[in-house]
């Protein structure tokens, strides 16, 4: 049975525990680490696994796999004992790794231990395709991202050139530059564009668009690929969480399906 540790109870992290609690197999929720006692207390009582609270020191001591489901600032605090306890990482705040410091030290980290590091698809489809596009050359990956004002209220981006986003009366591009200067600038919109590119080309030469739709209630991320393969495009829309609409519902279910990966001796996908 593979023991799991939960860092983060917000909406991704909520839903990962009920899924371990009654719908993987293979697999059992232990320990859960969160700052806000609410929100622990709350998810708790409908557990039925009754996880034990603990601290990040003490949860990488009693689980196989650690899940970080917290924000970007939590992956450090997560990751690196995890590992340095022989333990598997599981990371949903992946733009995080556009550091390519902290990416190289946690990779660095689970060769010596021994250890797995995944990074879970997300808000979008086609990542086992840029997989194996990126076998033979790429020439561009374009990701863009259409969201409605309120899922992105408060980025650094919008807050530093004063945009009014209920300004708007139809789509338009707030944002076109590379996909490590969009998760800067919209550090809790885009951990789609660090993993599209942690699977493609990297950060610096990915294309990331953000655009602003005042009509839209959900999240749409289109994604362009152009290669030696040929060419080929997804386009999803998501629905936003009621709670936190910067994130999406798919995003919490592909950590789900990335748990029963894990778990099963069956492997699906590139």
């Amino acid at each position: 049975m593979l023991k799991v540790g939960v860092v983060g109870c917000g909406a991704i992290g909520s839903i990962i525990c009920r899924a371990l609690d009654k719908d993987i197999e293979g697999a059992e929720l232990v320990a859960i680490h969160e700052h806000h006692i609410e929100n622990v207390d709350s998810l708790c009582a409908e557990l039925s696994c009754k996880p034990k609270i603990m601290k990040i020191s003490e949860m990488v001591r009693n689980v196989d796999l650690v899940v970080e489901s917290a924000a970007a600032i939590a992956v450090p605090q997560a990751a690196i004992p995890a590992l340095e306890n022989d333990c598997d990482v599981m990371i949903m705040s992946v733009g995080a790794l556009v550091d390519g410091q902290l990416l190289d030290n946690l990779i660095n980290l689970a060769l010596e231990h021994n250890c797995r590091i995944y990074l879970p698809s997300g808000a979008v489809a086609g990542i086992d395709g840029i997989k194996s596009a990126s076998v033979a050359p790429i020439q561009s990956v374009t990701l863009t991202t259409t969201k409605p004002p309120r899922g992105l209220a408060g980025a650094p981006y919008v807050v530093s050139n004063n945009i009014d986003l209920d300004a708007f009366d139809r789509p338009k591009v707030i944002f076109d530059g590379s996909a490590i200067e969009a998760v800067k600038a919209f550090p809790a919109n885009v951990n789609v564009a660090a993993c599209i590119s942690l699977a493609g080309i990297g950060v610096d030469k990915t294309r990331v668009k953000i655009v602003v739709d005042p009509d839209s209630d959900r999240n749409r991320h289109e994604i362009e690929v152009i290669g030696d393969f040929g060419r080929f495009t997804t386009e999803i829309e998501n629905i936003p969480f009621p709670e936190n609409p910067r994130t999406s519902y798919l995003a919490a279910l592909s950590a789900v399906a990335t748990l029963k990966k894990i778990a099963s001796p069956l492997q699906i996908g590139t």
